[in-house]
This record gives structure tokens, sequence and C-alpha cells, in this order.
């Protein structure tokens, strides 16, 4: 919402919240309890352990940040889910136990947690040394998660299963790791953006559902190839899960060049003073709050924060500029044309037909007390109202036009209490009420 005063910026610590910090301390105890067993046992079969490390640690050297700012390493995760999933090392045959004809995996699910915290943390050495601070919460799930997989299926190697049976508990145990992760993120989630639990939850099945399927999939790939020819068999099943990355990484970046775009072409009106310094960028963070608030999903917010960023774009094409930039200033009819051209110009782009449909219905009001004529069904006399993305901004924009930057909460006030009034026809009074609770959440200054 509005930015902390300079000076007054808070330390990277204080931006955590509390669920954060429970899911970081559990994390972190699990790591204290499995590094001290370890390290009083010994450490079983050190070799196939230091491959696994290492494959963990590049994976966390190379992980990026999808939409929605989601931290994922999918080749570490992928490498150690396979590591807590490992049955034996191959090749077949070669120094063999009795069961299943190879090197059985003695390794128990303490020292899972431990290999994988010490990869994590060489692997984001190099990150913090060139300033990139790792997201704790995001490791901490991917340990806890690893961890899940670990406890549940190290003992099951004890009942001597065949194989049928052991991957048929493979499949079971990576779904339910998948299910614990992305309810941990949904919970994490839901706290840290002000969204409902089941929208949040939504979100994240929807972002993560392909990347954690493929993770899962090339862990029990490894754990399987591994056993059956030994640890060789990591560099050729390692690919597909590589392969994914790339894909998923060209993905968000286009999405970031496209926010970066038009938050550019956002800054057009601002330049040529056409609005206030800083009014789409208000406008924006008001709006996405909004959404959040009423329920709106992750892809719904983003076509928000796009019309919202460009909602003004139409001004450019206005002779002499309106005072201030305040479009609820103008005539109802201005506020059509201004809205209309905008749209024409964001639908030039070919790929934001659905950010110039809002942008367009952004100016007309809620109601238009058109009831029809005589005999006919007031319902369908009665045009729809505009989608919920334009009565948004519409209630930001009008906000945001009568208090600016100013942090004068009694100003803030007298602006809601207008559009309440005039939320009969021009304002959905859902949408008010929204912005009042957002308002209200704001840090007094």
């Amino acid at each position: 919402m509005s930015a902390q005063p300079h000076g007054r910026e808070r330390a990277a610590w204080q931006t955590i919240d509390s669920g954060q910090l429970l899911l970081i301390a559990t994390a972190g105890l699990i790591v204290i309890v499995a590094v001290t067993q370890v390290a009083a046992a010994r450490l079983e079969q050190p070799d196939v352990a230091i491959v696994f490390g290492v494959l963990i640690a590049l994976g966390e050297l190379f992980r990026m940040v999808m939409p929605g700012n989601r931290e994922v390493a999918p080749i570490a995760s992928a490498g150690a889910i396979g590591y807590a999933l490992l049955v034996g090392v191959g090749p077949e045959g070669a120094a063999a136990d009795d069961w299943l004809g190879v090197v059985a995996a003695r390794h128990s699910p303490l020292q899972v947690v431990a290999v994988t915290a010490a990869g994590m943390l060489v692997g984001s050495l190099p990150h913090i040394a060139v300033g990139r601070s790792p997201r704790f919460d995001a490791m901490a799930r991917r340990l806890l998660t690893v961890a899940v997989v670990a406890l549940c299926f190290r003992p099951v190697l004890g009942l001597h299963l065949d194989w049928r049976l052991l991957l048929a508990v493979m499949g079971v145990v990576v779904v339910v790791s998948c299910f614990t992760d992305v309810v941990t993120a949904a919970m994490i989630r839901a706290e840290t953006v002000r969204a409902r639990f089941g929208i949040a939850l939504r979100d994240e099945i929807r972002a993560k559902l392909a990347l954690c399927a493929a993770t899962s999939a090339t862990a029990m790939l490894i754990a399987v190839a591994t056993t059956v020819m030994g640890p060789a068999a990591l560099l050729v099943f390692t690919v597909p899960i590589l392969v994914t990355q790339f894909a998923f990484r060209r993905y968000a970046g286009i999405r970031a060049t496209y926010l970066q775009t038009v938050r550019a072409l956002s800054r057009v009106t601002e330049v040529g003073g056409y609005v206030e310094t800083g009014h789409s960028r208000r406008v924006s963070r008001l709006a996405i709050a909004m959404g959040r608030e009423l329920g709106m999903s992750e892809e719904e917010l983003l076509e928000l924060e796009y019309a919202a960023l460009m909602h003004d774009i139409g001004q450019l094409s206005l002779g002499d500029p309106i005072p201030g930039g305040a479009t609820v200033l103008a005539s109802p009819s201005e506020q059509r044309r201004i809205a209309e051209l905008g749209a024409e110009v964001i639908k030039q782009t070919g790929v934001l037909d659905r950010v110039a449909y809002i942008v367009r219905l952004s100016s007309h009001p809620y109601r238009t007390g058109h009831a029809g004529t005589a005999g006919e069904d007031p319902a369908a006399a009665r045009p729809l109202p505009p989608p919920l993305a334009g009565r948004i901004i519409k209630v930001a924009n009008a906000y945001d036009d009568l208090v600016g930057d100013s942090g004068d909460r009694d100003r803030g006030a007298a602006v809601l209490e207008r559009l309440r009034l005039d939320s009969a026809s021009e304002y959905d009074p859902t949408v008010v009420e929204a912005l009042s609770r957002v308002v209200d959440r704001r840090p007094r200054l």
C-alpha cells in the first residue's frame, strides 16, 4: 500500500509473519535433531550421501522465482526426495545384499534431512555472497516436504516388499508430500497477503501442480534408476526436470517482462503531467488489496493489476489535461471517452484484450437506473454491471484522485463517506466497504 517513510524501512526479519516464523523454527529444530543424530552415530554410505548432496546443492544454486514470487528449486527437490526414496545402490548383482539383488540403502530419515540441509546451505552460499538473500520460508517448506517423504518411506523398507508394492508406496508418499507442500504454502500465503485460505489453496494448486508432478516423477525415476544402475543414473534422469525448469523459467520471464512493460507504460501519463506522480502505482496497490479482500484468484488479480496500472492511459489524447489528473471530477461522458481511448491503446498489444475490456468498463457506473418501458421485464432491461475488476478500479481511482498520497486519515474517512453516499448508483457498495477495510489496515504515519 503506502510506502514506508524514509528512514523507517523494516529489516528483512521484521517482514516475516508469525506463520513463516513457525515454519522456519520447526524446520530449524528438525535440522538440529538430524545433524546431532548423524554426528553422534556415523554417516551411512558417505559416497552416496555426497553425490546426492552435490545434486541438491546444484539445484539450490539454480533455483528460480515463479510468478507470484514463489521461490522453487525443482532439481534440488527432486534430488532430495529421490534420496529419501532410495532403496539401494546398483548396479544389480554388485556386492549385493540378499534383498532385491542390490546393496541396500541404509541411511535413516534423519540422515536424509541432514544431507538435504547441508546441500541447501552450500547451494545458497553463492547467492548470499552476491547479496541475494534466500527465502528462508521457502527453504524451510522444501526441507519439511523432504522430511515428510523420508519419515513416511524409510521405515517401509524394513518390510522387504517387492518392487511393485514399493513403487505403489512411493507414489502414495510423493502425493502426500505434494499435498503437504501445497497446503503449507497456501497457509503461509493466505496470512502474508491477507487472502482467504480457499482462494490461496486454489492459486497454489494451479501454480504448482505441474511442477510438483514433474519433480515427484523425476524423484521416483532417480530413486529407481540409482537402485538399478548406480549413482551414474543421476546424470541421465536429472535431465527431464532440468528441461522442465528451463520451460518454467522462460514462462516466468515472459510474465515478468509483461509486467515491467505495463509499469513503464503506466508512467507515461505521469511523465507527461496528466496525472500526479505515483497515482497509477497507488491505484494498482489499492485495487490488488481490494481484489484479495473480495476473493479474486491470482490470475484475476494479475489482470486487475495490469488494468489498474493503465486505466488512465487514455488521458494522453486530451488536449488540455484534467487538473491534477483527477478523472473523478470530469463529466461522465469525458470519463467514458478517456476509458474508451485507453482501451483501444491497450488492445493494440494483441495480448491484453481482457485488460482492455476491464479498462473500457471501469468508467461505467455500478447501476444505470434504467428500468425499461412499461410491460418490459426490469431485470432484462437493466444492463449488467461492469465486471468486478472494473468496479474495483473505479472505486480505487476515485479514492486516490481525492486523497492522493496524503496520510491524513480524516481526509480518507471523508472521501470514503462520499463514496458511500454515491453507492446508490455510481459505485458498488460491496467494493467501497472492501476499500474501507483495506484503508483501515494501513499503518498510521
